[in-house]
């Protein structure tokens, strides 16, 4: 039996792709997706939930964190065509995937590649991100520890988290590092974040 996982560089199941249709009030996307990647046999409800009310990204690079087949990353690219859209994951099926789709929707403007090949020198003015919670605590706390400090002064982080996932401590855990957190929404389970930089007040 596979002990696989969606967020393993390289999943051990065998490929059998298939494809996924994404509908939201702007636009209408048709994804490859294959086994071994997030959610490969629907787009997950709580990055439907994200996209349909983060509305338009704003920067010159932006994030998708985490992109699986590239939902997040393609709708960001066609809402902010003259932005660069960066898409990482550490699953490179998942890599490939998403270049694949950017590629047969139209925009160029998606970059996508696996996390420890990106350049440390990026800033981005929005990220948006379903995190990998099944990863743990610890690894997801690491995650976010990276790439959050790479936003610009005025930039924010977009995040959809489960309830019952811990969506709450994860907010509070947030703040107690500095960061104004705001819940931008919540709905069916699911808390949607924005996480903006702010000095500490020991700082």
């Amino acid at each position: 039996m596979s002990t696989s996982q969606y967020f393993d560089a390289q999943p051990d199941v065998d490929s059998n792709r298939g494809e996924v249709t994404l509908a939201l009030p702007d636009m209408h996307l048709r994804l490859a997706t294959d086994r071994g990647v997030f959610s490969h046999s629907a787009v997950d409800a709580g990055t439907r939930f994200l996209l349909q009310e983060a509305g338009v990204p704003t920067g010159e690079n932006l994030l998708d964190l985490g992109c699986g087949y590239g939902p997040i990353a393609i709708t960001m690219a066609r809402r902010a065509p003259d932005a660069s859209v960066w898409a990482v994951d550490v699953n490179e099926r998942a890599v490939g995937l998403c270049e694949e789709n950017a590629s047969a929707n139209g925009c160029s403007n998606v970059h996508a590649l696996a996390s420890d090949d990106f350049p440390a020198t990026v800033r981005f003015g929005t990220i948006w991100s379903n995190p990998p919670i099944r990863i743990g605590k610890d690894a997801l706390h690491e995650l976010l520890l990276n790439w959050l400090p790479r936003l610009t002064p005025d930039g924010v982080a977009v995040l959809v988290v489960q309830k019952h996932l811990g969506a709450d401590s994860l907010a509070h855990w947030l703040a107690d590092r500095g960061y104004a957190v705001e819940r931008l929404a919540s709905r069916q389970g699911y808390r949607l974040l924005a996480v903006r930089s702010r000095p500490r007040a020991d700082a």
